[in-house]
């Protein structure tokens, strides 16, 4: 007689409120942590080191009962909020029909599932397929493997303050050192790296940013690289752990029709910017960009892993069988957790709310890069916004300034993250569902840190 499972184990409800009961971290976070210390390699960072009891919507519980407002998101992964109730249920009802088959070994509906709603949703109308993975770096590098068999190319381009992963071909296409890089060479050949139209810091001004990164880009294929020699350009729409970049006006379009007048396989990589996040269901549209390739991750799966390529039919079909794969790619929990939480977003209307989080946000922190020497820039679309601190009346990064301001966040009861190839960019990346009340409250914290310090 097979026993039942019961699931009736609901969490209670969590107001969505700041709270701040003790320190952040408090005692049982600290205790916590130290046993952390005595178990767990050091090379795991970690931004806060308070430890979480439950998690709902846009609200953080600690086990000391501080409940921290969540802008950080898992790192733009619970969009649609924490433990949302139909990405829970799903999972739940999947786990208890099956767990894992391999989709290699046996085949399951939630796989073709996924990949027909992604065929759906990225940008163009052309014929597409989809291979599914695991993480955000498997994405990048199936895609990078796709783009070589279709073009028989060995070179990949990538751009300057750009992030693609931790494996040793995507730490390779990521620019910054430290951490990602230090000490994990030699890296991967035929790698290379071209200017970004990062109009903040571009020497010649933003208004000629888009045209000379381009030419930049340009030049180094046709004269370094060799164009007949390139498989990939791979570029983030908006770049992420490089500083929340969102690329000068018309450099992207450039760079795509470039790549197609060669040859050259586009990769946009949406891993971080996907699913509405930027106001846009990919923020490849907000230029109407259509990519040969996209990979995703993050927001895809709800919470759990999951990552895809997706793509032109004849590039994603030149792989041979048993080209493509892994033990956990696809797997079918994190499809139904994918399936519920795109069902969200698009029925609960969340691209347009990542609209009207950039109306309520963007301008007030714009306002307050004008009023402070010591904020040299607020940008981003949707809800993917950015502080860029300087050394007041410089361009100068200030990473000491972005660490204070978070410290003060933390403090507070709002989850930030910093970024940036300096270490100097406040990133926001609140979940889509947050309510305005509780993100103007978030936000209030902000500039009390970001005025503190003048």
């Amino acid at each position: 007689m097979t026993d039942t499972i019961t699931t009736d184990q609901t969490a209670p409800e969590v107001v969505q409120r700041r709270l701040v009961q003790t320190a952040v971290p408090g005692p049982r976070s600290l205790a916590l942590h130290a046993e952390r210390e005595q178990e767990v390699a050091r090379g795991l960072g970690v931004t806060l080191p308070v430890f979480v009891e439950q998690a709902q919507g846009a609200i953080v519980v600690d086990v000391d009962g501080n409940q921290l407002v969540d802008l950080a998101s898992g790192i733009a992964v619970t969009s649609v909020g924490a433990s949302h109730p139909r990405v829970a249920a799903a999972v739940a009802e999947q786990a208890q029909r099956f767990t894992h088959t391999c989709f290699m070994v046996t085949e399951y509906d939630g796989f073709v599932d996924v990949a027909r709603a992604l065929n759906r949703l990225t940008p163009g109308d052309h014929e597409k397929r989809t291979a599914l993975f695991t993480t955000g770096a498997e994405a990048v590098e199936n895609a990078v493997k796709i783009a070589r068999v279709a073009t028989g190319r060995p070179a990949v381009v990538v751009l300057d303050h750009a992030y693609h992963g931790r494996t040793l071909l995507t730490m390779s296409m990521t620019a910054r050192n430290v951490p990602y890089k230090a000490g994990f060479g030699p890296f991967a050949p035929e790698v290379y790296r071209a200017p970004s139209a990062y109009p903040f810091r571009w020497p010649g001004g933003p208004e000629r940013c888009a045209q000379e990164a381009l030419a930049r880009l340009e030049e180094l294929v046709l004269t370094q690289v060799g164009a007949e020699n390139v498989a990939a350009i791979v570029a983030e729409p908006i770049q992420g752990e490089g500083g929340f970049v969102v690329p000068a006006p018309g450099f992207l379009p450039g760079v795509a029709e470039f790549a197609r007048a060669h040859g050259i396989v586009f990769v946009a990589d949406e891993i971080q910017t996907g699913f509405g996040r930027t106001g846009a269901m990919f923020a490849c549209e907000h230029e109407g960009l259509v990519p040969d390739l996209v990979t995703t991750a993050k927001a895809l799966g709800g919470g759990l892993p999951l990552s895809a390529v997706t793509g032109r039919a004849d590039l994603m079909d030149a792989v041979g069988p048993g080209g493509l794969g892994g033990t956990y790619a696809g797997n079918p929990v994190a499809c139904a957790a994918a399936l519920a939480a795109i069902a969200v977003i698009e029925e609960e209307g969340l691209v347009e709310r990542a609209r009207a989080i950039e109306a309520q946000a963007l301008p007030r922190l714009q306002r307050l890069a004008d009023a402070c020497d010591a904020l040299g820039e607020a940008r981003g679309r949707g809800a993917m916004l950015a502080l860029e601190l300087v050394r007041p009346g410089t361009t100068e990064p200030d990473p000491a300034a972005a660490r204070a301001v978070a410290a003060h966040c933390h403090a507070e009861g709002v989850l930030v993250l910093v970024c940036g190839t300096h270490g100097n960019v406040i990133r926001l990346l609140p979940p889509l569902v947050i309510e305005p009340d509780l993100l103007d409250d978030a936000l209030e914290v902000i500039e009390r840190g970001v005025r503190d310090l003048t």
